[in-house]
């Protein structure tokens, strides 16, 4: 039963990393770049190491995996969100059809 979970959750951790993958590839511009990039590469990336630690069980690389996966979901927010803000500090644009630049309003406060 654990590995046919464990299959499951590698298959959606699959899915979820070739959909980060397309977007990196269709998306016009690098803030939603990042976009795709740290949130689907975080959950297939995590759904992956759980479905690893569903099919091997619980041990010695279960914990390793766990701890991996404990790190991976502190550091990508965190690095997507200081990409995005260098990018936009150091001048590059958003795509002409974005919506709202509320960090726009900021950056005039600071200068």
């Amino acid at each position: 039963m654990n590995e046919a979970i464990g299959s499951v959750l590698i298959v959606i951790g699959l899915a979820f990393d070739f959909f980060g993958c397309l977007g990196l590839i269709r998306f016009p511009d690098v803030y939603t770049r990042l976009q795709a990039s740290a949130k689907c590469i975080t959950l297939g990336t995590c759904g992956i190491i759980l479905g690893l630690v569903c099919y091997k069980g619980f041990g010695a690389t279960s914990i390793k995996a766990l701890l991996c996966l404990i790190f991976i979901v502190l550091t990508a927010p965190v690095s997507a969100h200081a990409l995005a803000r260098a990018a936009y500090r150091s001048g590059v644009k958003p795509w002409a059809g974005t919506v709202v630049d509320d960090y726009s309003e900021d950056m005039d406060k600071i200068k």
